[in-house]
């Protein structure tokens, strides 16, 4: 019985010791494998921290971006000016009254219509002016008749003088009478070629050649000296464009420069040049005048508004895309990549904008290598690998 129980206290003794251990084996692997992670974590951010060249060579590398870049160069740019203006006729006509006036019987034209010199635009009435002119070439039918007369009584006279019948005092009387009606002759005919012209500028006729821009007159209306301007013409059909300039653009504008005038609402281009740069800048806008003549264009309409481009000159400057060029508060710039490929940023001031791109006035040599797109997405400092365009200029 006392074996029994002893062998029993023996098997759970044992047990026990076994479980004991059991704890303490899976304890000692617990603690290898706390200190192995621990080892591993010391050791990775050790050499993350001592090869952070190398992973920038590896996996930084592949995570710099590719960025399109060009080298612009310098080219061949024209220099423009772009202004506007009201459009208007280049030699206006103002056309009234010349003679007493009267009653406007017709008018002959309309606006927008082509006339001659001299070619008549309305006529007045002349019902009395032609009694009166027709009284006049009655008289000096009379007044050559009575010098017919005395022109017979003197040769008459002459040939009876040599007889004794007539004195010397009575030839000198028959040649003074014979000499006045001639003088009457010639004062009826002044005072009906008077009144012939007269009843000739009594209708409206065009001074010069060319376009009816306004009409002001209308049949039955009374017109007179007073009655102001009844049309307006355009020389020649002639117009210019009346453009206020800055006064620094002023000093790049000369007699002769050509310019394009597009009118608005058109895209239609008309092909114009400089006739006259005004003298004088006013003081208070710092503006002057430059008027640009045009040959006509039924676009184009006196009190019209229009666009132009004056070309000043050729300079030399970089020329790039209009999706190269970014802008700020602060003004314009691009985005340049270093030597050192790194992302810088450069302020420039904008030139000349053409269907080729965007002309850089000042900020660029031409040498620099400009990010041409995704220029919004990068900021200063970035790191990039720049891929060289070659420039289509």
């Amino acid at each position: 019985m006392d074996s029994l129980a002893g062998s029993t206290e023996s098997y759970y003794d044992e047990a026990d010791s076994r479980r004991k251990r059991t704890r303490l084996i899976i304890a000692l692997v617990l603690i290898a494998l706390a200190l192995a992670a621990t080892w591993y974590a010391f050791s990775s951010s050790k050499d993350g921290a001592a090869g952070a060249g190398g992973a920038a060579g590896g996996a930084g590398a592949a995570a710099m971006p590719s960025i399109t870049v060009m080298v612009p160069g310098r080219v061949s740019v024209q220099s423009t000016i772009s202004t506007n203006g009201t459009i208007a006729a280049r030699r206006e006509m103002p056309v009234g009254i010349a003679g007493e006036g009267g009653q406007v019987v017709r008018v002959l034209v309309e606006p927008g219509q082509w006339v001659g010199a001299g070619q008549p635009l309305a006529i007045i009435d002349r019902s009395v002016q032609t009694q009166q002119a027709a009284s006049l070439a009655a008289s000096i039918r009379v007044a050559q008749a009575d010098a017919d007369l005395a022109q017979a009584e003197l040769t008459r006279a002459e040939a009876l003088v040599s007889r004794g019948f007539i004195s010397k005092a009575d030839m000198d009387r028959k040649r003074a009478t014979r000499d006045a009606a001639n003088a009457r002759v010639r004062v009826a005919q002044a005072q009906y070629a008077e009144a012939q012209a007269r009843n000739g500028r009594l209708n409206i006729v065009a001074p010069a050649a060319g376009l009816v821009l306004t009409r002001g007159v209308e049949p039955g209306q009374i017109v007179g000296a007073g009655s102001g301007v009844l049309f307006r013409m355009a020389r020649g059909g002639e117009m210019e464009l009346l453009a206020q300039m800055a006064e620094a653009d002023l000093q790049r504008v000369r007699v002769g420069t050509r310019a394009t005038i597009t009118p608005v609402g058109s895209n239609l281009n008309v092909e114009g040049q400089v006739w006259q740069v005004s003298p004088v800048i006013n003081p208070d806008t710092r503006q002057g005048m430059v008027r640009i003549a045009v040959p006509y264009s039924a676009a184009l309409r006196p009190g019209g508004f229009a666009d132009a481009r004056l070309i000043s000159g050729t300079d030399e400057a970089p020329l790039l895309p209009e999706s190269a060029v970014q802008s700020g508060p602060e003004g314009n710039y691009v985005l340049i990549v270093d030597n050192k490929d790194t992302i810088q940023r450069r302020a420039i001031k904008v030139g000349t904008v053409t269907d080729d791109g965007v002309s850089i006035a000042s900020g660029l040599t031409g040498q620099e290598k400009v990010v041409v797109l995704a220029g919004a997405f990068l900021n200063v400092g970035d790191k990039v690998k720049p891929v060289i365009q070659k420039s289509s200029q």
